[in-house]
């Protein structure tokens, strides 16, 4: 998910940047955690200020190999595969506009990332973290070399994820959109020549990690659709993003260590159900098997989820759910995504890839709150959006697909931001319950 610059714009704004489809997970007999040697982490410092304004990319023959010190396969500690793995997690949780803040991870106004962050999140009943970062803006444009201070904190907040016992993925987010803005045959091969230089450096600065960590090749890669974009040129789109997430895998692999088992994650075009289904039935070649999963995106119905005025072509939605229509205030019932089309959507990815033995995780799901409404209307909004959460994590789940909610840390319940990350007290509590109802359910 890209995300604005300031919090004050909150969910909105943040969210409406890219849309897909979803996922959630099913809960079987956690594995039994592996025990982790944990590296020294320095105290919690400022982060490094960006690199100078990105120039142009180079041709892949300009960035060196980054893959300077591979070691030989190594399983301790990596005894778990990927359905083993995405059947331990509960739920998830994101850290949103943070460490993937353009200007730094604290730019759009959240603290620095610590250790009593995660301990709250897991006290809530969290027992994942999607952790977005951005790379590009802290590499050196000609050599594709990333600041070693930033490796070493991204490393540091991956330290705290499993000191805590929690599953951690780790992507390159939006990161200014060098690789998801640009998704065609003329931009190939300058892309994948970064992306391999950057996966180089972060897999081997994250290599003696267990399989508490996973690695994702991108977030909400931009393909386009079939509403807005032609069959062939979408499928040559989809084949430029087969391309990013091959040289994703064998750039990890390559490191070796723990790396050569580490559970890799790749996005679905648009991290859109459909599109997944339809586009891309199956993943990169690896050379361990077992060892991957897919991930979507869920903001559905549109109207309802992100949408933020009213346009020619439909209303704003306030309410959500057969049990939530208002009779006063009809023009703001959805006309369509409400229960039906969440089952159908869990159903398909069931169907095409958990009944496969494929894992999938929906990385992002949330619904915004509404503002402008007093008294009953309000009341019966904010009902809907805590059913709409609770329903699509238990739909998910049912259908072995593990949720991640999208939490942008907000100074308000608007986004769904659960904690006060400087308090480290739930401010969202109804959104939590909500959550968590899923769970039991």
């Amino acid at each position: 998910m890209k995300a604005l610059s300031t919090l004050s714009a909150a969910l909105l704004a943040v969210l409406v940047a890219g849309c897909g489809g979803g996922g959630g997970g099913s809960a079987s007999s956690t594995p039994a955690p592996v025990a982790l040697t944990p590296a020294p982490a320095p105290a919690p410092a400022p982060a490094p200020a960006p690199a100078p304004a990105p120039t142009p990319s180079p041709t892949a023959s300009l960035y060196p190999s980054y893959n300077t010190s591979p070691l030989p396969a190594d399983t301790t500690g990596m005894s778990h595969n990927a359905q083993q793995i995405a059947a331990s997690i509960r739920i998830g949780f994101n850290i949103g506009n943070t460490m993937e803040a353009i200007g730094g991870e604290t730019a759009w106004g959240n603290p620095l990332i610590t250790n009593d962050l995660i301990k709250t999140v897991k006290k809530a009943g969290f027992n994942a973290i999607r952790l977005p970062v951005a790379w590009d803006q802290y590499a050196d444009q000609k050599t594709g070399q990333i600041s070693a201070t930033w490796l070493a904190r991204v490393k540091q907040v991956v330290q705290y994820c499993v000191d805590n016992d929690m599953v951690v993925l780790v992507n390159i987010h939006w990161d200014g959109g060098w690789l998801e803005k640009n998704i065609t045959p003329a931009k190939k091969d300058a892309v994948n020549a970064k992306q391999k230089a950057y996966w180089e450096q972060i897999a081997t600065t994250l290599r003696d990690f267990d399989e508490h960590v996973m690695f994702a090749s991108a977030n909400e890669p931009a393909t386009g659709n079939e509403q807005n974009t032609d069959v062939p040129t979408l499928t040559a789109a989809v084949d430029v993003l087969k391309s990013y997430h091959q040289t994703f895998v064998d750039a990890v692999r390559s490191t070796g260590g723990r790396n050569a088992y580490r559970v890799l994650v790749v996005q679905a075009p648009e991290t859109n159900i459909d599109l997944l289904v339809k586009y891309m039935p199956t993943l990169p070649t690896d050379k361990v098997a077992g060892r991957m999963m897919a991930e979507v995106h869920f903001y559905a119905p549109f109207n309802f989820v992100l949408m933020e005025k009213d346009e020619s072509w439909g209303k704003q939605a306030y309410y959500w759910g057969a049990g939530n229509h208002s009779t006063t205030d009809t023009d703001r019932n959805p006309t369509w995504g409400e229960e039906d089309y969440v089952d159908a959507q869990f159903a398909s990815l069931k169907t095409a890839f958990i009944d496969k033995g494929i894992p999938v995780l929906l990385g992002e799901f949330a619904a915004q709150r509404r503002n402008n409404l007093t008294g009953d209307a309000l009341a019966l909004h904010l009902k809907s959006r805590n059913y709409y959460h609770t329903y699509v994590v238990k739909k998910a789940r049912a259908n072995g697909v593990q949720p991640f909610f999208w939490d942008i840390g907000a100074p308000d319940d608007q986004s769904g931001s659960i904690f006060d990350r400087r308090t480290y007290q739930v401010r969202g509590q109804a959104t939590l319950d909500a959550l968590m109802a899923g769970m039991a359910q």
